[in-house]
């Protein structure tokens, strides 16, 4: 079964962003999904399970806190390994962040070496 990555922002240009940042993992067999909103990120997360998801926190309909939350304690996905992304980089957020169950924090603006990195040792790509 290919692995997964799921891109989950509401602006569409840091999905594009992030796509082409992953890009060569492409050559890996890893497949890339992407949702707008965090209803539609739920919903993919439940009938696709990825490998791997890099989730915006503020988004419309539901907020990428609430998303890991569901996916983490409701849903016990533990094996999907979350990261979020936000432009909230204050204490108070990196702990809620945790609180959630997410796998890592990330502050935008992000360094794309970082994220690709992140995959990599995620999915065990050298």
């Amino acid at each position: 079964m290919p692995q997964k990555i799921l891109i989950v922002d509401d602006e569409s240009h840091i999905r594009m962003l992030i796509n082409q940042t992953l890009e060569e993992l492409e050559d890996e067999g890893v497949e890339f999904l992407s949702a707008d909103n965090g209803e539609a990120a739920l919903d993919l997360i439940q009938d696709e399970k990825p490998d791997l998801v890099f989730l915006d926190v503020m988004m419309p309909k539901m907020n990428g806190m609430e998303v890991c939350r569901r996916v983490k304690k409701e849903l016990k996905f533990n094996d999907v390994f979350i990261v979020l992304l936000t432009a909230k980089g204050q204490e108070m957020d990196r702990q809620r962040g945790q609180e959630v169950g997410a796998d890592v924090y990330m502050t935008k603006p992000f360094d794309p070496e970082a994220i690709l990195n992140k995959a990599k040792q995620v999915l065990g790509i050298n």
